[in-house]
C-alpha cells in the first residue's frame, strides 16, 4: 500500500507539471494514464468515482 501511494503521489506531481508547462506529449499522456490506473487502484477510487458521476449529473441537467 506504501508503495502504491508512493507512485500514485509521483506520477500526480508529474502530471500537475507537465499539465503546468502547457506543452502535453505522448509520453505525458501516458504518465496521465499510469496515474489513473493507480487511483483506481487505490482506497480513493469509489470517492472518485462518485464525485464524477455527480459532476456528470449536473452538467447533463443544464441547459443552455
Amino acid at each position: 500500500m506504501t508503495i502504491s501511494i508512493s507512485v500514485v503521489l509521483l506520477l500526480l506531481i508529474l502530471a500537475v507539471v507537465f499539465m503546468r508547462n502547457g506543452a502535453l506529449k505522448v509520453s505525458h499522456a501516458l504518465v496521465c494514464m499510469l496515474l489513473g490506473f493507480y487511483l483506481a487502484c487505490t482506497s480513493m477510487a469509489p470517492t472518485i468515482h462518485s464525485g464524477l458521476t455527480a459532476t456528470a449529473d449536473l452538467v447533463s441537467r443544464l441547459r443552455p
